[in-house]
């Protein structure tokens, strides 16, 4: 495979910017780190040039709005869906029927609540730095190739399986190892040690999600390494912002 088919499955897998057509490969895993790079960077760009028009609770609002728009809200569903199903107190119910259910539950819709509101607030809050948003874009993405890495694939199916192969566990254990040196990098170069606090604090919020998953599912799914990404982001921004 090109690489150029490989960035474009990337693309496809991780935001609404091109369609997915197909299972994606493992190459694609090689280009997760550089997706979050350029959807963060993108949306730091906007965020800069909206603060320089608008007060920072608006320019917060817009770019919350644009990465919905930029990840087809792709992220958001998954840590819905986590969180019904690894927090579900119906012992009856197998936790991965309950996220496969559409409809979103009581813990699903805090979750998306908390998430929403925690990311806007932390942007108001925060230096306008399109380098932090490539940075903890770059290190959430990362982390979802480290998972599939290092983790057990939950389910027997799913679009998830194409990466559970011998070389996509190769590919994401590389890719996500490199991505997250990478964005600790970026973070330092955009805020120094806030920077790096943030990277490392998200990485962390992150592999919480992704043991509890272990420990409840028996590995990583879509939506759970959703719900890592999302997390890592969140908790990221807030360890960002000003005090």
């Amino acid at each position: 495979m090109t690489a150029g088919a490989a960035i474009r499955q990337a693309l496809a897998f991780l935001s609404s910017v091109v369609p997915l057509e197909g299972a994606p490969t493992p190459e694609a895993l090689s280009w997760f780190p550089a997706v979050g790079i350029a959807i963060g960077g993108a949306e730091g760009a906007l965020w800069r040039s909206a603060c320089r028009r608008w007060p920072p609770l608006p320019a917060a609002a817009l770019i919350v709005g644009a990465d919905v728009a930029l990840t087809g809200a792709l992220h958001l569903d998954g840590l819905a869906d986590t969180v019904d199903g690894l927090f579900a107190h119906d012992p009856s119910k197998d936790r991965r029927s309950i996220m496969a259910d559409p409809n979103i539950g009581t813990f699903g819709a805090v979750a998306l609540g908390l998430a929403i509101v925690g990311r806007t607030a932390a942007l108001s809050a925060a230096d306008a730095s399109p380098l932090l948003l490539a940075a903890l874009a770059c290190g959430s993405r990362s982390v979802m190739a480290a998972a599939i890495g290092f983790l057990p694939y939950a389910l027997e199916t799913g679009l998830v399986s194409a990466f559970a192969s011998s070389d996509g566990r190769s590919r994401g254990r590389r890719a996500g190892l490199a991505g997250l040196g990478i964005a600790l990098a970026l973070g330092a170069l955009a805020a120094r040690r806030r920077g790096v606090l943030a990277v490392g604090s998200g990485a962390l919020a992150a592999g919480a999600v992704l043991v509890v998953g272990q420990q409840r599912l028996g590995g990583y799914t879509g939506d759970v390494l959703g719900a890592a990404g999302t997390t890592f982001e969140v908790v990221g921004l807030l360890s960002a912002a000003r005090c």
